[in-house]
């Protein structure tokens, strides 16, 4: 379950306009990206997608956007697997579930009304 503190790291990861695209395109299929751990390991991960796929589609040098996979990585929003000396990558969907929960119940609580009072000196 993510605290409050997990879900501002991952609003702030995605508040920056190039991770906020390279997730976008990690989740939504902008790259294939499943990493199947059920397969075996000697088949390349031929479903996920690398750093260097990754790469290919920024006007950035490879250290920047592996910089900016580890700020989404760091936010619990993408997973990161090596293997032998690549490094794949998959969107985090039951972190992602969580925060559209989220959205979801402010939303519901919104419409029913629900007014909350907050202790902002905690």
């Amino acid at each position: 379950m993510l605290n409050m503190e997990d879900k501002i790291k991952i609003f702030k990861a995605l508040g920056h306009e190039t991770r906020f695209k390279i997730f976008k395109n990690i989740f939504t299929g902008g790259y294939a990206c499943s990493i199947d751990d059920s397969k075996p390991k000697d088949d390349i991960i031929a479903q996920a997608t690398c750093v260097t796929s990754i790469a290919e589609h920024f006007d950035f040098a490879l250290p920047t956007i592996s910089r900016h996979l580890k700020e989404l990585k760091d936010a619990k929003i993408i997973t990161m697997v090596k293997s032998k000396n690549k490094i794949y990558i998959e969107p985090n969907i039951e972190t992602m579930k969580e925060i559209a929960g989220c959205f979801g119940l402010i939303v519901k609580e919104y419409e029913e009304g629900v007014i909350y009072q907050y202790d902002n000196t905690k």
